[in-house]
């Protein structure tokens, strides 16, 4: 949604010439905070808005700046409306906002780009839910999602592995794994991630706190989930595998996943000895075992 979010504060600041960041904020249902945040963003992105100190001051664009949507690429176009994981959306409670907000965006493209939306819209779906993966309930998230833009502390009732804790903490984030959510927030200085359909329950509370100004959520998930595997336990196999057995064997694997291939030498990994032994045994002598462990 923040693409859609930077192109509102063009269009209203085209509109309105001169807006605070708490108009704005207001207007767009989101904190100040984030408002300044997205102004950087379009800075950084080459979009000369300027803030206005004092008395009637505001955010405006340069005088003479229109924002020209007909700028955008096919591909630019494709990637917003291609990238509606409409699960997760609706998790927000944002399915029928997202849908609202790219009719808008479609009916002011030019013709030129109209036609690459459509094709992404009709043509792409993204599915982020697993085959065998049963839906997590998440009746807190909204929740969490109104203390993030908030900048409020959350008291959580947590459950893990049948133990039940409470916990006050500062949001900082939502993060998508596939289709499982995460809370991301600091407690006693530290930044965790919490499971929120774990989250038994959850209450905002009547205390700001100040985000920390460095921090970046995707950099952190992705350092975190880096982390998370390497602690992994990780079973390593070499095996000679003939030609007509490599598509079942990708097929077949799970818990592990394949390393490297170099003529008929295959290279795997599994998360222990037992997984090892019920993907690849049953192949018989279509796969001979080079190395084991």
């Amino acid at each position: 949604m923040r693409a859609d979010r930077l192109l509102s504060i063009l269009l209203l600041l085209q509109m309105h010439a001169r807006l605070t960041a708490r108009t704005l904020a207001k207007r767009l249902e989101v904190s100040e905070r984030t408002i300044l945040r997205d102004m950087e963003a379009l800075g950084t992105a080459g979009v000369p808005v300027v803030a206005d100190r004092g008395a009637g001051g505001g955010w405006r664009l340069v005088d003479g700046y229109k924002t020209n949507v007909s700028g955008l690429t096919d591909h630019e176009v494709q990637a917003l409306f291609a990238t509606r994981p409409s699960r997760l959306l609706a998790d927000l409670r944002l399915d029928k906002a997202s849908d609202q907000a790219l009719v808008k965006l479609l009916s002011v493209l030019p013709a030129v780009n109209r036609r690459g939306a459509e094709l992404a819209w009709q043509r792409i779906h993204i599915d982020v839910s697993g085959w065998n993966r049963s839906r997590d309930p998440v009746p807190h998230l909204p929740l969490l999602q109104q203390a993030l833009w908030s900048d409020r502390r959350v008291r959580i009732t947590y459950d893990r592995e049948g133990c039940t804790s409470e916990r006050t903490l500062e949001p900082l984030g939502l993060v998508a794994k596939g289709a499982t959510w995460y809370l991301v927030g600091r407690i006693d200085g530290d930044i965790r991630s919490y499971r929120v359909s774990r989250i038994r329950d959850a209450a905002i509370l009547d205390e700001p706190f100040t985000r920390p100004p460095d921090f970046d959520l995707a950099a952190f998930w992705e350092k975190s989930a880096e982390m998370f595997r390497e602690r992994l336990p990780r079973f390593n196999v070499v095996a000679r595998v003939r030609a007509e057995t490599m598509p079942l064997l990708r097929v077949m694997i799970r818990f592990g996943g394949i390393d490297a291939v170099e003529d008929d030498r295959v290279t795997m990994h599994f998360d222990t000895e037992e997984v090892a032994r019920i993907n690849l045994l049953g192949f018989g002598d279509a796969v001979e075992i080079l190395s084991w462990g």
